[in-house]
């Protein structure tokens, strides 16, 4: 992604992607996890994008970690061109985490920022490991702790949060009112390629329910 787009530009790349998968989506048949998704519940991308409550979460959670991307990306180039105490304390702490294995590492928006380990179904013994545990297991040793900041550091530092902060915000808000304008692409969107397989699904559950005559 050119660093010279607009916010306009990205999301409408963001929400061509997402239309370009869409049509691959097929409902889960596995137990979905009963955790809420803290990407999606109460975000203000879902209302700008126009999905309904009951559009399945996947759908949903595809265009909002699409459309967080572009919100990180814009705050971490912030960061890294006009927030230098904030950077560094950044790429201290990656460094810390690097070398380790990372089961969140690479995946598609889809799946992006999902819990990787399921939940066993009620009853089922736990399993053997977990994506959480072979990452625990796998960090290398921590090297020695980094110098402590002083207390002119500490304050620049809280004030270059704030600004990180600030710019999330105003991304964010940008990215909302750019996603307005594609709201009548992903309402169709979903109602030609997401809605008939749910009504499939809920036909189907009917039939398996009627009494038998």
């Amino acid at each position: 992604m050119a660093t010279g787009e607009s916010v306009e530009e990205r999301v409408a790349a963001g929400v061509d992607a997402w239309l370009r998968w869409l049509p691959k989506w097929e409902p889960a048949t596995h137990r979905g996890r009963a955790r809420l998704c803290r990407r999606c519940t109460g975000s203000p991308i879902v209302t700008a994008a126009g999905i309904a409550a009951d559009v399945p979460h996947q759908v949903t959670h595809a265009l909002v970690s699409r459309m967080q991307r572009i919100i990180d990306r814009r705050v971490d180039d912030f960061t890294a061109s006009g927030l230098p105490l904030l950077h560094a304390e950044l790429t201290g702490e990656a460094l810390w985490l690097t070398g380790g294995f990372d089961p969140t590492a690479g995946l598609d928006p889809e799946y992006d920022g999902l819990d990787p380990d399921p939940e066993p179904d009620r009853g089922e013994q736990p399993f053997l490991f977990t994506m959480a545990g072979l990452a625990e297991e796998s960090r290398p040793e921590q090297p020695l702790p980094r110098p402590p900041l002083t207390s002119e550091e500490k304050r620049q530092l809280r004030r270059e949060i704030e600004l990180a902060d600030e710019c999330a915000l105003e991304t964010g808000q940008a990215v909302c009112l750019a996603l307005v304008g594609h709201r009548p692409r992903v309402v169709a969107a979903i109602a030609r390629f997401v809605d008939p397989q749910v009504q499939a699904l809920l036909d189907e559950l009917s039939r398996t329910l009627e009494p038998p005559e």
